[in-house]
């Protein structure tokens, strides 16, 4: 099973699509860093969410160098405790959306995807329809 991990933007895209089982589909379970965890609830008043901690195939985790995060001054919390995430885990894969996010986590040596990216596998394996749908 592999390691993948996702930042914020990759998640509520897939929330908006009704779409969000597609990263079980593809990857069995994913992790988070906790700042992802508090955007998406940071943002759950503007609707398209779900408790991702009843989501038994999400693991929330605590970065353990959260001092490295200062080193990331361009990214917000999310993408930075994200890069630094899967950079602890070595992790197989990071789902990014942002350009300057790709940016460093490409410059950390990790493999990097993002919600096209995740529709395009998605339907690579028969798991949607037509990508216009989206």
């Amino acid at each position: 099973m592999p390691n993948v991990v996702s930042n914020t933007t990759p998640i509520i895209s897939l929330l908006k699509l009704n779409r969000l089982e597609l990263l079980q589909q593809l990857y069995q379970e994913i992790y988070i860093p906790l700042a992802v965890y508090n955007e998406i609830e940071a943002g759950k008043v503007k609707g398209y969410y779900q408790d991702l901690v009843e989501v038994d195939w999400i693991n929330i985790c605590r970065v353990r160098d959260d001092q490295a995060v200062k080193y990331f001054l361009d990214l917000d919390a999310g993408e930075s405790e994200a890069i630094i995430l899967a950079t602890e885990m070595n992790a197989d894969l990071i789902i990014l959306d942002e350009t300057l996010g790709r940016f460093h986590a490409e410059h950390a040596d990790l493999k990097v995807t993002g919600t096209i990216g995740v529709l395009i596998k998605a339907k690579a394996k028969g798991l949607i329809g037509q990508l216009s749908h989206y």
